[in-house]
Order: C-alpha cells, then sequence, then structure tokens
C-alpha cells in the first residue's frame, strides 16, 4: 500500500513540475497603462481573447470586441466591463468567414472611433467547412479575414502611431506548408474535409499567421506601427468547437489536466502588445512572453511576399 502512495505522490509531483515549468508559461509583467488608447481584440467573446480583453480593460484602454456571435459578445462586454471597472468596452459586429463582413466592420469602425493603437487578430478555428466566399474555413477565418481587416485599418494604426498589431498563430505553423497551386483551383490549402485535413489545414493557416507578419514588419519599415506573432501556449479554449463529440471527449481529459487557461494564454499576446523596446523584433515570432525561432518555413521572405500578392487578389476584388 505504501508503495502505491509514493507512486501516486511521485505523478501528482511530476504533474505539477510539468504543468507548472511548460505548460503554465510565465507571466506579462509589463505596468503600462492604456488611458486614452483604442484596442480591437478579434474573437474576444470568450477564452484568450477575451482574457486579453479583460487585461487590456483594467489598463483603461477603450476595448472594441470584434465577434461574430452579438448575444455572447454582449455577456461578454459585460462581464469585462463589471470586472474591470472600464465602461469603455463595446461590441462591433465582425465575422471573419465573411469578407463582406470584415469590410463593413471596418467601415464602420473608421467612421465611429477615432483612435486605433493596437490591433490583435487573436480569432481561430479548427474544423470542416467553408466561409461565406468559397475559402476553407481555417484559410478564410484564420489567415484571409485577418489579412483583409489589418490592411483596411492600416492607414488608421499609422495615423496613431507607436501602434501595433499582433496576430495569434501557434506552434503548429512548422508543420504548416502552402500549396499555391491548391489554393488557386481548390479556394483552400488542404483537398478534403476529414479530420487530417482539418488539422492540417489548421497548421497550413498558422504557417500563413507567421508568414503574413513578417511580411507586414517589412512593409511598414521606417513607419511607427510593428507588428508580432506568437504561440500563446497550449490553451483549453473552445478552438476545437467544430470537432466532433467523440473528438472533443477524448481531449477533454488530458485537456483539463494539462492545458493553460485562458488568463495563461493571453499573456504572451499581452506582452507583444505591452511590452517597451521590442519595436526592433517587428515581424518576429514571440513564445513565453519571449522571442522564439519560427520554422524554417516561416523564414522565407519570398514566400511570405508571394503569399501577401496571392492574399490582396483573394481578398480585394
Amino acid at each position: 500500500m505504501s508503495t502505491l502512495l509514493y507512486v501516486a505522490a511521485g505523478a501528482v509531483s511530476l504533474y505539477v513540475i510539468v504543468y507548472y515549468a511548460v505548460f503554465r508559461g510565465v507571466r506579462c509583467v509589463s505596468s503600462v497603462k492604456l488611458k486614452g488608447k483604442t484596442a480591437i481584440v478579434t474573437g474576444s467573446n470568450t477564452g484568450i481573447g477575451k482574457a486579453t480583453a479583460l487585461d487590456l480593460a483594467k489598463r483603461g484602454a477603450r476595448v472594441i470586441l470584434a465577434c461574430r456571435n452579438k448575444e455572447k459578445a454582449e455577456a461578454a462586454s459585460f462581464d469585462i466591463r463589471r470586472e474591470s471597472g472600464n465602461n469603455d468596452v463595446v461590441f462591433m459586429q465582425l465575422d471573419l468567414a465573411s469578407l463582406k463582413s470584415v469590410s463593413s466592420f471596418a467601415e464602420t469602425f473608421l467612421k465611429t472611433e477615432p483612435r486605433l493603437d493596437i490591433l490583435i487578430n487573436n480569432a481561430g478555428v479548427m474544423g470542416p467547412g467553408r466561409t461565406e466566399d468559397g475559402f476553407g474555413l481555417a484559410l478564410g477565418v484564420n489567415h484571409l479575414g485577418h489579412f483583409l481587416l489589418t490592411n483596411l485599418l492600416l492607414e488608421r494604426l499609422q495615423q496613431c502611431g507607436p501602434s501595433r498589431v499582433i496576430t495569434v498563430a501557434a506552434l503548429l505553423h512548422r508543420f504548416g506548408k502552402i500549396d499555391f497551386p491548391l489554393l488557386a483551383s481548390k479556394k483552400d490549402l488542404v483537398s478534403g474535409q476529414s479530420t487530417w485535413h482539418n488539422f492540417q489545414a489548421y497548421c497550413n493557416s498558422k504557417l500563413c499567421n507567421v508568414l503574413f507578419t513578417r511580411e507586414l514588419a517589412n512593409r511598414l519599415e521606417g513607419t511607427s506601427v510593428t507588428c508580432y506573432s506568437l504561440h500563446p501556449g497550449v490553451i483549453y479554449t473552445e478552438i476545437c468547437r467544430s470537432l466532433s463529440f467523440w473528438q472533443q471527449l477524448l481531449i477533454m481529459p488530458f485537456a483539463k489536466l494539462f492545458f493553460m487557461d485562458p488568463e495563461g494564454g493571453s499573456q504572451t499576446t499581452l506582452y507583444c502588445a505591452l511590452q517597451e523596446g521590442i519595436e526592433p523584433l517587428s515581424g518576429r515570432y514571440f513564445s513565453n512572453c519571449a522571442l522564439q525561432q519560427v520554422g524554417a518555413k516561416g523564414r522565407d521572405d519570398a514566400l511570405a511576399k508571394k503569399l501577401w500578392e496571392v492574399s490582396e487578389r483573394l481578398t480585394f476584388h
């Protein structure tokens, strides 16, 4: 019996060490205040987006929750206003799976909001389906929607500089690839809708995020706008909501035990949005509130430039 107790105690200790050393991550310690600043956070009605928006609101920013679901986003706005004591938290409709909705959001924002200091491209999805414009869901939401949004708001960001664009990528970008002939023929970077295809599509979209940030930095060189991509950590959020019930059931026990909570997952986003002195690192990739090396494809400037040009043709028509 005592042997079993020792084994159990050892297992618990190992779990605690692994959790705090590997999965829990580090904290953003910036004390920067944001009174008079405006931030947009996409997909901020839940998960790490909501945690990010809450932190920015606590620092005094005017925070725009750019979300698809009106009911959930208004509930999140209420929660954040109550918890932060900041009434300058508002919902604006944005469906990243619709280029028309992205354009409409940008038009409304530019008419009604005089400032934009921080744009956080946080929303992400993994799963089957197509966007309103016929693109694969992960490609359309995670990359093309944010690509268009950023470009439409870029002039306002430049007017309000120094300003920042932060795009939530993932470590899985290392498994991503860009097949331009497939994109031209299928309006997607994968050829099917199986579970494996959905996973590969997500990895591909995250590589797009990294390459987009790299090329954006090249184009913004010498301006007052800087940009960063990041891996938020392994987070237990709703990102897999499109997976089947059985797939979610398989993931859930491991996720509950080991994955970070949304607050922990928001720390590197906040670091990229707030940390002073990282401007020379524009275009680079962060994890655990520190600069990290990206995969080889994520460092390919020619690939980044081509992706930008193709994305421009697909979104501005």
